[in-house]
Formats: structure tokens, C-alpha cells, sequence
């Protein structure tokens, strides 16, 4: 097969032939937001002469690779260059015409991803009907900046032009723009509680697919504001935006990572502002504010009142999100019987749910039981709590699942991220899935988001208050668990 071309609203572009269709990657988007742009508003990309050459990934937002202690176990993905605002497309034919869309969006706590990380072929939708599309957005604090001279969320902004461009231009790689379904893991599926939440949002996708990912990420711009400002005390500027855009993009990330460690070290609600730490996310330096133009609240209220209600939704989580910090760091060495209470009060967990967990994990290792609760806290709570409220008013259905399959690497079980390789059909590229993993158990899950995309139904019940019908991904296999977890459910609402 030739190089396939097709022509998008900026200029025609060159891909490059797979053994399921073809592949475009790296094609700009948005004009770079580099220099006196790295903080304004993200603007459609200019039409360019000639062909651009999407045959290879192109640069990634600025970023730093993860430490060493996690990088043995997500891989990172940094390539330096102006043109980050990119995005790749998979399909199976330019040609075809009318096929479902999912247009990914990476995690990353908002400071780390990129469409380039190999577990993020899009080659496996491809092959099964799916147009895939993998976006690059701003991240860290050009990402998230809360400045007198910039607009806030700017990296919203760019989730939502690159959306607008698939409205535009997924017709010529054969994707119909009328069924597209935005999916997001982790930071990712917290963008797409919010987009879920956003009025701008309206109309650029049809459903909506939350992995590891809640509504409780977003603050008040007045708290929201302390890192910023942080991060320019330490490169000795003002707080501007005029005065940040001049600053190295090195040394901006070096100050960006040791204002993020006295966050991690220091989380006092009086020198970070209360929101920048709701819901233990003391971890993510930079969240969406709820800035009244593009956020009007909080997404996870704004989704129980209706936003979002018409967009079929499918959202859970892994069983042991938690492990990958507290295995992967090596904090679970530091967790006994008299420290695990305390670590989690710190994290805002309310003792009563800390005295239930332990009531009822009396011959439990400590690391593992605070590990349950963690996990509760910062994503199987949150997911519960949008499936809970979206089944009471919604007019389109919610689907539940839970990936439950552990890794043999480093004893982390089924942790943070461990599902992406299953969900993309890409098992060899991580470290995560290489050894052992079940090719049943990627065909099934792999197949059912397939199905979703389709067909707006992955193949199980919707999610109710009465069953709480949620499908398991498990070693044995998939099967259908009415209300998993309860008694961890009933001890954060009370036992109601």
C-alpha cells in the first residue's frame, strides 16, 4: 500500500501504512504555544504549504520523565520540540466513511503523557472498526496557569480545539463526527468529568468513556494560584504571565518539580489554599479551576445536577489503584498499625472509615489495608459516586466496571494504569502486562470498549442503585458483580 494522504483544513498530510489501515501522527492542530504564546489561548493551526509529514510521532508538551522508582513501571515519553499541540489518528481506511471515533486523552497527573507512549497505539481500534484518535494538550503550569494576565485552563482549551478539529476533519479519515466518544485515563478521565461538566463542550463528542478518573479535580482559582506563584518565586520573576513565557522551558519544569515536592511534603491548606488538596490530591500540582468561564463548579456536582445527563457514560477503576505509589515509591514500608491512621487522616480520610476498614480487615498487613482505603478515596468513591448519581437522573445509561487482574512485577497487583495495555490490545509494550498477562482477558475488555464505541453499549446492563451491576475484568475472567464492594461503599456514606 502507498503513503496514504488526506487533506484536513490546514493543508494535506502524509501518513504511513499499517497492517490495519494507516496511521497519521504528529499533525498539528493549534498553532505552538510557545515563547509569548505559551500562555494564551490556543488558536487553530495555520494552513501550511506542501504536505506535512505525519509518518512518525513528533514532539510531546513539555514534561520531565518520571522519577526513577515509577519508571520501571509506566514508561515516559518527552521529546522536545514547538509543534506539541499535535494529535495522531489510527483508522482502518481514510475511505471508509462513517465509523465510530474515540479520541483519546492521556493522563498523567497534568504534568506528565503523551499520544506517543507505545501502549497508546491506536493500530488495535484500527483493525476493529474504530477510528482512534490520540491528543497532546499543555500540561503543568502553561497548562494550568492562574495568572492576572492569561486565561485559566488552557490546557481545557486545547482538549476542546482538538476536538473541534475532529468535528472538522475525522470525516477525511474516514470517522463519522456525529459518533464520537471521548475517552481518558487517570488526569485524562478527570478531563473528561470536566469536559462532561463544561457548556463549551457541548456537541464535540456523543459519549463519554472515565477510567480512573473522578469529578473532584478542579479548585478555586484563589487557592489554585499558590503554585503558580511557587513556581516564579523560584525562578526569581514575577507571577505573570509575561514574565513566565520568557523563563527557559527547563527551568521552568525544575521549578515546577520542587514546588510540587513542598506540596507533596508540605500540604497545608493555609500555604496551598483548601481546594488544591480536596480529596487527598496533594499529588497533582495543578487541577482545572472553577474559573465561571469555562467551569461553572465543581464536575462531579455539576454532573449530579445534569450536566452531561444525554452522553452515555462508562466509568471505574482498577482494584488496587493505590499500589502504584504506595509499591512503587516504597511508602508501604512506612506504613505499620500506629502510622496508618495517621497517614490517612493527612490524606482526609475521616477516622470513622479508617476505624471500619480496620474493624473489618483484622489479619490484613497494614500497607495493603491503607492501600484499600486510598484507592476508595481518590477513584473508586468518586466513579461510584458519578455512576450513583447519573442512574437517578441521567436520560442516557451508565455502565460500571472494575479491572481486577494483579501483575506479577514488583507484587503491585491491579494497579493505577495497569488496564491501558489491556484496553488498547497492546500487552508487550508494558512493562505492567509483558509477563503473563491473559490475551483473553485484553480481547474481552478491548472488545467491549470496541462495542461501546459502536454501538453505545459495552455488552452489560446499565448501572443502577438497586443492583449496582458493575462488570469485573478478572484473572478468571469477565463476569457481572451486583454492588462489589459494599461494605467499603456503605462505610464512606455512613452504612446508608
Amino acid at each position: 500500500m502507498s503513503e496514504p494522504e488526506v487533506t484536513t483544513t490546514s493543508g494535506r498530510v502524509r501518513g504511513v501504512a499499517t497492517a490495519s489501515g494507516a496511521a497519521f501522527l504528529g499533525i498539528p492542530f493549534a498553532e505552538n504555544a510557545v515563547g509569548a504564546d505559551r500562555f494564551t489561548a490556543p488558536r487553530p493551526r495555520a494552513p501550511w504549504d506542501g504536505t506535512w509529514d505525519a509518518t512518525a510521532h513528533r514532539a510531546t508538551a513539555p514534561q520531565q520523565p518520571y522519577p526513577a522508582p515509577i519508571e520501571r513501571i509506566l514508561a515516559s515519553s518527552v521529546s522536545p520540540g514547538d509543534d506539541y499541540l499535535n494529535l495522531s489518528v489510527w483508522t482502518p481506511d481514510p475511505g471508509a466513511g462513517d465509523l465510530p471515533v474515540i479520541v483519546w486523552i492521556h493522563g498523567g497527573a497534568f504534568v506528565r503523557g503523551a499520544n506517543s507512549i507505545p501502549t497508546y497505539d491506536g493500530a488495535a481500534f484500527a483493525r476493529d472498526g474504530v477510528v482512534l484518535v490520540g491528543v497532546n494538550y499543555r500540561l503543568g503550569v502553561p497548562g494550568f496557569p492562574v495568572l492576572p494576565d492569561a486565561p485559566t485552563n488552557l490546557a481545557l482549551h486545547d482538549q476542546l480545539l482538538a476536538l473541534q478539529w475532529v468535528q472538522d476533519n475525522i470525516a477525511a479519515f474516514g470517522g463519522d463526527p456525529g459518533r464520537v466518544t471521548v475517552m481518558g485515563e487517570s488526569a485524562g478521565g478527570m478531563s473528561v468529568a470536566t469536559l462532561l461538566a463544561m457548556p463549551a463542550a457541548l456537541g464535540l463528542f456523543t459519549q463519554a468513556i472515565i477510567q480512573s478518573g473522578g469529578g473532584m479535580s478542579a479548585g478555586v482559582p484563589e487557592d489554585l494560584a499558590t503554585f503558580t506563584r511557587a513556581v516564579a518565586e523560584k525562578v526569581g520573576v514575577e507571577a505573570t504571565a509575561a514574565a513566565l513565557s520568557a523563563v527557559d522551558p527547563e527551568t521552568l519544569l525544575t521549578a515546577q518539580g520542587a514546588a510540587s515536592l513542598e506540596l507533596a511534603t508540605d500540604p497545608r491548606p493555609e500555604r496551598w489554599g483548601a481546594s488544591l488538596l480536596r480529596g487527598g490530591f496533594a499529588m497533582m500540582p495543578v487541577i482545572p479551576a472553577i474559573d465561571g468561564d469555562l467551569l461553572h463548579g465543581l464536575p462531579e456536582t455539576l454532573i449530579a445536577e445534569g450536566a452531561g445527563g444525554d452522553v452515555p457514560l462508562l466509568i471505574g477503576t482498577t482494584a488496587d489503584e493505590y499500589n502504584l505509589w504506595s509499591i512503587g515509591l516504597g511508602l508501604a514500608d512506612r506504613v505499620t498499625a500506629e502510622t496508618l491512621p495517621i497517614m490517612a487522616g493527612a490524606m482526609g480520610v475521616p477516622a470513622p472509615v479508617v476505624g471500619d476498614y480496620l474493624s473489618r480487615r483484622p489479619n490484613e498487613a497494614p500497607d495493603a489495608t491503607l492501600s484499600a482505603i486510598i484507592t476508595d478515596l481518590l477513584f473508586r468513591q468518586p466513579a461510584i459516586r458519578i455512576a450513583q448519581s447519573r442512574a437517578g437522573r441521567a436520560e442516557a445509561p451508565t455502565f460500571a466496571y472494575e479491572f481486577d487482574w494483579a501483575t506479577p512485577l514488583l507484587g503491585l497487583g491491579a494497579c493505577h494504569a495497569i488496564e491501558l495495555a489491556f484496553v488498547f490490545d497492546t500487552l508487550s509494550s508494558s512493562n505492567l502486562t509483558r509477563d503473563g498477562a491473559p490475551q483473553e482477558l485484553a480481547d474481552a475488555m478491548h472488545g467491549a470498549w470496541v462495542r461501546f464505541a459502536g454501538q453505545g453499549d459495552p455488552g452489560w446492563m446499565p448501572y443502577d442503585v438497586t443492583d449496582r451491576r458493575t462488570r469485573r475484568f478478572a484473572t478468571d475472567g469477565p463476569e457481572i458483580v451486583d454492588d462489589p464492594r459494599r461494605e467499603d461503599r456503605l462505610a464512606w456514606v455512613g452504612g446508608a
